[in-house]
């Protein structure tokens, strides 16, 4: 008896080290060795300040920005604590409202725009988190952006262009461009043409 517990208490003292300390402290230094962006957060940093993660997705609402894709998290949009998707029906009563009141704000933000509006900007992803807009999503946005920034629609279209992620592998899911970096982007474009001005 005394055995089998002596037994027991050093598999038990082996594989604790083994699975609780080694694989762990293993796997940490690869991944901070072979990605460490990746391992880190993919997170984006301008001018020494954290601006947020190229993996979830940020509130944006003001017309000099592109806006990102609705968020169904509770109890403040892009939780990354409570990723959930609205599970509402597209008859839904209380999700046609949502819809219907995206497109009044977005075209009240953008009143001379009457292109149809892509369906991503008025309803919420699976997770609620996506930091991805589609280039439809982003190139309907360019006018408004190029107007309230006062910079030419032209450079604005060139940063979704460089901003445009192609399919994953080349041939999962679609090409999509994400709202973060954009907007970072179309910030420091307007601070230099505002700072080239006379």
């Amino acid at each position: 008896m005394i055995k089998q517990l002596k037994t027991s208490a050093m598999m038990l003292l082996v594989l604790s080290v083994v699975t609780g300390l080694a694989y762990p402290l293993l796997i940490t230094v690869v991944a901070q060795v072979i990605f460490p962006h990746t391992a880190n957060g993919s997170l984006i940093v301008r001018d020494g300040k954290t601006a947020g993660s190229e993996l979830i997705g940020q509130p944006f609402d003001d017309p000099k920005y592109f806006w990102s894709r609705p968020s169904a998290t509770g109890p403040y949009p892009y939780n990354a604590a409570s990723s959930t998707g609205s599970n509402l029906a597209v008859s839904n009563p209380a999700q046609l409202d949502a819809v219907a009141q995206r497109v009044k704000k977005l075209r009240d933000a953008d009143p001379t725009n009457t292109d149809p509006i892509p369906i991503d900007l008025v309803t919420a992803s699976g997770s609620g988190l996506d930091p991805h807009i589609s280039v439809a999503a982003a190139q309907i946005q360019i006018p408004r952006v190029a107007r309230v920034r006062g910079i030419s629609e032209e450079s604005v279209r060139e940063l979704v262009d460089q901003h445009t992620q192609g399919r994953q592998f080349g041939v999962l899911g679609e090409p999509r461009v994400n709202v973060l970096a954009l907007n970072l982007a179309v910030d420091e474009i307007a601070e230099r043409e505002e700072n080239a001005r006379p």
